[in-house]
Order: C-alpha cells, then sequence, then structure tokens
C-alpha cells in the first residue's frame, strides 16, 4: 500500500512540474511573439523609409545629413543583434522621421507631394503599431517575468534556466514634458 502511494506521489509530483514547465514555455513563448510583432512593424517601417527618403531628396535643399542618418539607423535596427539593440536603435530613427517632417514643414512643395502626403500618414501609423506593441510586449514579459519570480514556479524555471525577459524602456528624451507656447499662434496675451 505504501508502495502505490509513493508512485502516486510522485506521479503528482512530475505532473506538477511538467505543468508548471509547460506554462513557462507559453509564457516565453508568448513573449517572443510579443516580439515578433514589433519585430515585423520595424521592418514595415524599414521598408517605407527608402521611400520617403527619395521623395525628400527630389527637394535638392533638403537636408543631407538628416536623410544619411535614417539611412544608417534603418540598418542599424535592420542588423540589431537583440530587441533592445533593436528599440534602442529605432527610437533613434523615430526622432529622425519626426525631424524629417517638422523639418518638411518648411518646404510647401514637399508638403504638398502626394507621395510624402501617403508616406507620412503610413510612417504615423506604423509608429503607433509599433508603440502598442511595445506595450504590449512589455505586459507580456512582465507576466513571463512573474511567473519566472513566483515560488514555486521560480524553482522549475531555475532547474530549466529560464531567463528574464527584457522590458523595452521609453528614452529619456521621450519623457519630458513639452514645452507649449500659445504665445506665438496669437492666443496668448
Amino acid at each position: 500500500m505504501s508502495f502505490i502511494i509513493t508512485i502516486a506521489v510522485i506521479v503528482v509530483i512530475v505532473l506538477f512540474v511538467i505543468s508548471v514547465y509547460n506554462s513557462l514555455v507559453r509564457a516565453r513563448m508568448q513573449t517572443q511573439e510579443a516580439w515578433s510583432q514589433i519585430d515585423v512593424q520595424l521592418k514595415r517601417r524599414n521598408d517605407l523609409l527608402p521611400n520617403l527618403i527619395e521623395t525628400v531628396k527630389g527637394y535638392g535643399k533638403y537636408e543631407q545629413a538628416t536623410l544619411e542618418k535614417v539611412t544608417q539607423l534603418r540598418a542599424q535596427v535592420a542588423s540589431a543583434s537583440s530587441p533592445a539593440d533593436a528599440m534602442k536603435a529605432s527610437d533613434a530613427l523615430t526622432r529622425q522621421i519626426s525631424g524629417i517632417f517638422a523639418v518638411a514643414e518648411s518646404y510647401p512643395d514637399l508638403k504638398a507631394n502626394e507621395n510624402y502626403l501617403k508616406l507620412q500618414e503610413e510612417l504615423t501609423n506604423t509608429e503607433n503599431k509599433i508603440s502598442y506593441s511595445r506595450q504590449l510586449y512589455n505586459s507580456v514579459a512582465g507576466n513571463y517575468n512573474v511567473k519566472l519570480q513566483a515560488f514555486p514556479s521560480n524553482v522549475i524555471a531555475g532547474m530549466f534556466a529560464f531567463r528574464p525577459a527584457d522590458f523595452l524602456s521609453t528614452p529619456e528624451e521621450e519623457k519630458a514634458v513639452p514645452k507649449v507656447d500659445f504665445g506665438s499662434n496669437g492666443l496668448g496675451e
């Protein structure tokens, strides 16, 4: 009788370990899937950028250094070896793209160009998708990391060398409170 109880206890423990292991694998896969969604959007943006650069290049006075920086950052995003590296390059690229849009305000012909307007809209939509995907990734990564740290799954995670997922942080420049000045628009005193 004690032999049967011992076997039953061992079976329950093995089933428990398998269950926890599988939940950790599912959580890790969800984290990887969330990252792949970001990767898809980064690729989409990288595919749109050459068209934007060519459209903007047609306006000879446009700042060449900005376009070269966009091309360089685009290559860094594409060749990044980790999600953290990709997001660091992506954040810098986002700032450069915003700079292109801001400087384009000085070029009425460029602002009126239909291709430019379509590309601007597509890139804006893609940036929004990247932002949403980052939020989703951080949420999924947080859930996964909690499983890695909570007892008893932390014991099983340690036995099978599960590693925590990195969070994607917001660059300090983007955390700054924007300065609003209504005086230049005739709205101030």
